[in-house]
C-alpha cells in the first residue's frame, strides 16, 4: 500500500508555495540520497524538476548489470494559479510518481532494496498556465515540450512508464488508470503480456488499455491533435516507453480542483512499484525482441514519427 505515501506528498504539493527545494527536503529526510533538483525558466514562466535516484543492489550506478526503470510523472503544472486555487487534477502524475519515489525509498530503508536502479523524474509547478482544448480545458505548461524531455527523460533509463493525468477524453470512461501500447522508436507495438498481469495482480480485475493513433506518439509541435503528453517521452529515447494513464469515467479538465482520487493514484503508483520489482529482476519485458526486429527488417526504421516530420 502507497496511500500514506500518497497522502504525504500531496501535503507537499497542494500548497501556494511548493516547490523542488521543499520535496527534495522532504524526500532526503526520509533516506533519498540522489535527489536533485533543477530550475527551468520557460516563455511562461518557471518550473522545478526533480530527479530521484533509487539505486538498486546490482544497478547500474553500482556497475552492476540490472536494467534500469525510469518513471516519469507528466503534466503541465500542479496548480494554476492564480486562476485556480488548490491542487489540480493535472498533478495526479508528478503525485504519483512522486509518492512511488518516497515508497521505494521507504523499502530501501527498511531493507527491501530492488535488484536494479530506478529513476523517477517529474516537475513542479503551482502556478503553470491552461490552454483550450475539446472537451475541457487542459494545463498548459511554463516549459515546452523539448524542455521537459531534455530534463525528464534519461539515457540510463532502458524503459519507461510515463504516467499522466489522462481525464480531457471521451476515449477512455473508466475510473482508476489504464496501460497503453508499449511505443518504440516510432512504433505502436503490441501490449506487452507482462504488464497485463501486473495490472491484473495489483488491481484485482481486468486491464484496461487505452488507444493510441500514431499521431499520439509525434512532437507537440508539429500542432497535430494528441490524446495528451503521456506518450511525449518516446519522442526523445529509443528505449520503449508504455503510458500509465490515469482516467475517469467523465471528462474531467487538467485545470479542475478537487478531482484527484487518492485511491486511483495509489494504484497507478502502486503499479509502477510492481513493475519495478519485476522489470529489474528481468522477469518483465515491455516489448518482444524478435518481434520488434523482424518489424524493422520488413518495414524499416519508423523514427520519422519522433520528429516533427518533413
Amino acid at each position: 500500500m502507497l496511500l500514506k505515501q500518497v497522502l504525504e506528498i500531496y501535503d507537499l504539493l497542494d500548497r501556494y508555495d511548493s516547490s523542488g527545494e521543499l520535496v527534495e527536503k522532504f524526500i532526503k529526510q526520509r533516506g533519498g540520497d540522489d535527489v536533485t533538483v533543477t530550475p527551468v525558466l520557460g516563455e511562461e514562466g518557471k518550473t522545478d524538476f526533480i530527479k530521484i535516484v533509487i539505486k538498486g543492489k546490482n544497478g547500474k550506478s553500482k556497475g552492476g548489470d540490472a536494467p534500469t526503470l525510469g518513471i516519469i510523472g507528466r503534466l503541465g503544472g500542479i496548480g494554476a494559479r492564480p486562476e485556480v486555487t488548490g491542487f489540480v487534477s493535472d498533478g495526479d502524475g508528478a503525485l504519483a510518481a512522486l509518492s512511488a519515489a518516497l515508497k521505494l525509498i521507504d523499502m530501501k530503508e527498511h531493507g527491501d532494496i530492488l535488484e536494479g536502479d530506478v529513476i523517477v523524474t517529474t516537475h513542479i509547478c503551482p502556478n503553470a498556465p491552461t490552454q483550450e482544448h475539446y472537451p475541457v480545458p487542459f494545463m498548459g505548461s511554463p516549459v515546452n515540450m523539448d524542455q521537459m524531455n531534455n530534463v525528464e527523460v534519461i539515457d540510463e533509463m532502458d524503459a519507461v512508464l510515463s504516467i499522466d493525468t489522462t481525464k480531457g477524453n471521451e476515449i477512455i470512461n473508466y475510473n482508476g488508470f489504464a496501460i497503453s501500447p508499449t511505443v518504440k522508436e516510432g512504433y505502436i507495438l503490441p501490449v506487452s503480456y507482462d504488464l497485463l498481469q501486473v495490472v491484473k495482480r495489483v488491481t484485482g480485475k481486468l486491464p484496461n488499455v487505452f488507444a493510441l493513433s500514431t499521431q499520439d506518439i509525434t512532437p507537440y509541435a508539429n500542432d497535430l491533435q494528441h490524446v495528451n503528453s503521456v506518450l511525449q517521452p518516446a519522442i526523445a529515447t529509443d528505449s520503449p516507453v508504455v503510458g500509465v494513464a490515469i482516467t475517469t469515467e467523465i471528462a474531467v479538465a487538467g485545470c479542475a480542483t478537487g478531482a484527484s482520487h487518492a485511491m486511483d493514484i495509489e494504484s497507478a503508483a502502486r503499479f509502477a512499484i510492481e513493475v519495478a520489482k519485476d522489470y529489474t529482476t528481468k522477469k518483465c519485458s515491455f516489448y518482444d525482441k524478435e518481434n520488434f526486429d523482424k518489424l524493422l527488417q520488413l518495414y524499416g526504421d519508423c523514427k520519422i514519427f519522433q520528429t516533427v516530420g518533413k
